[in-house]
């Protein structure tokens, strides 16, 4: 495959995340609430991802978990610690302490959590068109959160929502850390191979929180439209975006995969004008303008294909 493909590939695949990402807001909001306990959800989420990723097991190549260095088995057990497990825990049990504006504050943090994971594990060099990227793409981002909140953030530094607050970061960090780490793996092993068993141990590590949960499911509150946002978050909001940031991260650096949070929150605005009921404003325009300006210098901007 050419450079320029595998580099169109990488950046088709996170735009199709940060799509996937944007529509979960509208698709799965408010569909749990009572319908299934946040940690039996994970639990669902995690397995149901495991073993779609098992069922691409022909397409993952040659390599076998017992066949690789001890080094790289516990990499890939770490890798689920932070980019599921902790990733996953955290950012449920945050975002019932505090509100979907606050959490989405606390999440764009994430793409500077990578800047900074990737300079002291792994020593990727800080450069000022990334800095000025992550700057741009995090006011734009901002921008956009606040707008839509009516400008109003009060309560956000209180307890329950701090404490809520703070893990939401945790959650944020914990995927930037799990961006950094799973690259070298990526340049070692088929994708597949690597993802099939990141959430393979990623069921184990959650059962002990999600298992229990499993028996409080009221089954009677199920309907049609719980199970299909059930399906979406499993298929969509995990599978194809886990799957999609390991094709890019074949390619490009964490940061660039991670500046890509940004266009989140812009894709659910733009969703909400035809889904939503929501109407179109400048603050949209004014966020989406930075976003993209963002995006442009982290990833673009005087760089070469990451190898």
């Amino acid at each position: 495959m050419s450079s320029s493909r595998a580099l169109f590939i990488a950046h088709f695949a996170l735009l199709g995340v940060a799509i996937i990402y944007g529509s979960s807001f509208l698709i799965a909001k408010g569909a749990m609430t009572g319908a299934v306990p946040p940690r039996a959800f994970i639990q669902f989420r995690v397995t149901g991802a495991a073993l779609l990723f098992w069922s691409l097991s022909p397409f993952s190549g040659k390599d076998r978990f017992l066949s690789i260095p001890v080094k790289d088995r516990l990499l890939l057990a770490t890798c689920a610690a932070f980019g599921v497990t902790t990733n996953m825990l955290f950012f449920f049990e945050g975002l019932k302490m505090t509100t979907p504006v606050n959490a989405s504050i606390m999440m764009v943090s994430g793409p500077i959590a990578v800047l900074v994971a990737g300079a002291i594990l792994v020593k990727e060099r800080i450069t000022m068109p990334k800095i000025l990227g992550i700057l741009l793409g995090a006011l734009g981002a901002f921008w956009l959160i606040f707008s839509g909140a009516g400008f109003d953030l009060s309560g956000l530094f209180e307890s329950d929502v701090a404490k809520g607050n703070f893990f939401v970061l945790i959650n944020a960090s914990s995927y930037a850390v799990y961006l950094v780490l799973i690259k070298p793996l990526m340049s070692k092993y088929n994708a597949l191979f690597v993802i099939r068993w990141v959430f393979t141990f990623g069921v184990l590590f959650v059962l002990p929180f999600g298992g229990p949960q499993l028996l409080e499911i009221d089954w009677s509150l199920w309907d049609s439209s719980i199970v299909w946002a059930v399906v979406f978050v499993i298929i969509g909001t995990t599978f194809l975006t886990y799957l999609g940031n390991i094709i890019a991260l074949k390619t490009l650096h964490p940061s660039t995969v991670g500046a890509y949070i940004y266009l989140q929150p812009l894709f659910a605005s733009l969703l909400s004008l035809y889904y939503g009921g929501e109407s179109w404003n400048i603050h949209m325009l004014i966020g989406g303008i930075a976003i993209f300006s963002g995006v442009y210098f982290v990833s673009f901007y005087r760089r070469k294909i990451a190898v």
